[in-house]
């Protein structure tokens, strides 16, 4: 995906704008917003940092939230600019409009060097149906668009892909990390190439179970779905765990597409299973572990997987070059319901010659659970960007970008 980056184009005394993903936990104390975790911003800092060093004038847009079109003072990205900043050590300018004169009059003031964030996008009810105007609004305030908003990016939207139309659109660091590790380390991965997938529900997972079933050589299936799996292949009674009738033809397909492909197709054999499950509450009745192919009694559901299941999985993963986790192996936000996808993490970074990337969404809250992050040789901010990308999907926000 050989996309231009900001090391292809001029920047000196060019103004920017730059789309970035600031869409932060916000939350209220003392009547005031504020920051729970600003990792978000953090993440932006290479690509900011680089703009500034090349003399660029900075202006940077970005969502908050959902607030649908309407203007919502505890939505508004006003608390970024002082916490980004401090990170960055230079005074950072708020707009509280996003287009208009008075973010054109602030645009065209700032000096090389100068940053200037805008007020949240989804405040204009345009920005979510691409609406041209907003669009062309953002691109006169600047002379070049830098998408850097990766999980941001499998949205067509004014600010993520429309702008592009009007100005010349390349990628950001962060983007550019993005797709060399989603996309192009997987184009031709070092083998054996394992690729781990959890989550709830097969119907969510199968786009990316059939793409990398034509790329793996061996694919790991947890989570909720493999129940399915488990029932099909080992003939077993699953209990109330997570099941639809209508997911057993998408599982028998992916089974037969891996046994013709010769990929091996790792499901879990055993299970920690609850008699009561309160996931609101974060509690779970009484649990304990099936033994090996044991089917699970009626009203005990699975919620996550057992030691031998850990034991299978962590051999493959050791004897990984390339490996790829998007979905947790169990309900790992109950603690009792945990372990399963800690020592799946832990088999990952005990491996320590392979790749290790983690493809966004519950799996890199996992690993941070698990204090495994710094362990891991990427970790993707996109949640929905990352499956769609795994899936082969063309994502607005990188085709809009100039080609090298």
């Amino acid at each position: 995906m050989p996309k231009k980056t900001i090391r292809d184009i001029e920047l000196s005394n060019k103004r920017v704008l730059v789309r970035v993903d600031f869409n932060v936990p916000l939350e209220e104390k003392d009547g005031q917003m504020v920051i729970t975790d600003a990792t978000r911003i953090q993440e932006t800092l290479p690509t900011i940092k680089a703009l500034l060093e090349k003399g660029a004038k900075v202006i940077l847009c970005s969502h908050l939230g959902r607030p649908k079109g309407q203007r919502d003072p505890k939505q508004s990205l006003a608390p970024v600019a002082p916490a980004l900043s401090a990170l960055l050590g230079v005074p950072v300018e708020f707009s509280e409009e996003t287009t208009g004169p008075v973010a054109l009059a602030k645009a065209q003031a700032l000096p090389a060097g100068g940053v200037l964030l805008l007020e949240n996008t989804r405040f204009h009810p345009g920005e979510e149906k691409n609406d041209p105007e907003l669009a062309k609004g953002l691109a006169e305030l600047a002379e070049i668009f830098v998408n850097d908003a990766f999980g941001s990016a499998h949205r067509a939207h004014s600010s993520t892909a429309g702008v592009a139309d009007y100005l010349p659109a390349v990628s950001g660091l962060l983007m550019e990390k993005e797709l060399a590790y989603l996309h192009d380390e997987l184009e031709n991965p070092d083998r054996p190439f394992v690729v781990i997938l959890g989550g709830a529900k097969v119907s969510d997972k199968i786009g990316v179970i059939n793409r990398l079933l034509e790329k793996a050589d061996t694919i790991i299936i947890g989570g909720g779905m493999a129940y399915t799996f488990r029932k099909i292949v080992q003939g077993i009674s699953i209990g109330k765990s997570l099941y639809k009738p209508e997911w057993e033809p998408i599982a028998q397909a992916a089974l037969d597409k891996a046994k013709e492909r010769g990929v091996k197709l790792l499901i879990p054999v055993d299970a920690m299973i609850t008699d009561s499950f309160d996931f609101d509450a974060k509690k779970l009745g009484t649990t304990k572990y099936t033994g090996v192919h044991e089917s699970i009694p009626d009203g005990w559901e699975g919620v996550d997987i057992g030691p031998e299941s850990v034991k299978l999985f962590s051999e493959a993963i050791a004897e990984a070059k390339t490996v790829i986790w998007n979905g947790p192996m169990g309900v790992f936000e109950i603690k009792e319901a945990a372990k399963g996808t800690f020592e799946i993490a832990e088999a990952m970074a005990a491996n320590t010659s392979a790749k290790n990337i983690i493809g966004g969404g519950d799996s890199v809250k996992a690993v941070k659970k698990a204090k495994l992050a710094d362990k891991m040789t990427f970790i993707s901010t996109g949640g929905g960007a990352s499956l769609e990308l795994l899936e082969g999907k063309v994502l607005p926000g990188v085709a809009c970008l100039q080609e090298k």
